[in-house]
């Protein structure tokens, strides 16, 4: 199978830099068009199913970064359970929620949503790098806003926050009365 210079270099620096880079900046680099990047990427992602390669491009955020096929994904986790690094309880799970829906959002707001201090819940998800501190909220005290990364974006298998299920307003505000009676009979 003949390749192009563009699918090699393409996949060259995608296995090189092992992140996100921008579509633009790959155009930049390559000297292509946006549209010859994504039939580039295309084409390898074609021959990487043909094959049964362990890879794949996923797009995230206007960018693309090389990964491990979803097929492959039982031996990454067969290895990544020797340390159980990233393991999330309910209890992360719950604030990381609250965080991708109502970001930038601060610390107090989450535990004001949870009904508890969540200093070690936040912690953990940023050391997990699903959370970053997206600046400071502008008013006394200026309290640091958190948001979701796109380690989030790719540990969950969505392209965009649009793409995060939708979820009933009504609900947020049922949950947020049942937290407040909690936190008034305790």
């Amino acid at each position: 199978m003949k390749r192009n210079i563009t699918e090699s270099n393409l996949e060259a620096l995608l296995f090189f830099v092992g992140d996100l880079i921008r579509i633009k900046k790959l155009c930049e680099l390559l000297e292509v068009t946006e549209k010859e990047i994504y039939l580039a990427m295309n084409k390898l992602n074609k021959m990487y199913k043909k094959y049964e390669s362990g890879l794949r491009i996923i797009e995230l955020e206007n960018s693309f970064q090389m990964c491990t096929a979803p097929e492959n994904m039982d031996i990454i986790l067969k290895y990544k359970k020797k340390s159980k690094k990233n393991f999330l309880t309910k209890t992360l799970l719950e604030t990381l929620a609250i965080i991708a829906y109502k970001q930038p959002i601060t610390r107090a707001q989450i535990e004001n949503i949870r009904g508890v201090n969540s200093d070690s819940s936040v912690a953990k998800l940023m050391e997990y790098n699903l959370v970053e501190e997206a600046g400071r909220l502008p008013i006394i005290g200026r309290p640091i806003l958190f948001a979701t990364t796109t380690e989030f974006l790719r540990h969950f298998n969505f392209k965009t926050l649009e793409e995060l299920p939708q979820i009933q307003e009504e609900l947020i505000n049922q949950f947020e009365k049942e937290v407040e009676t909690e936190v008034e009979y305790n």
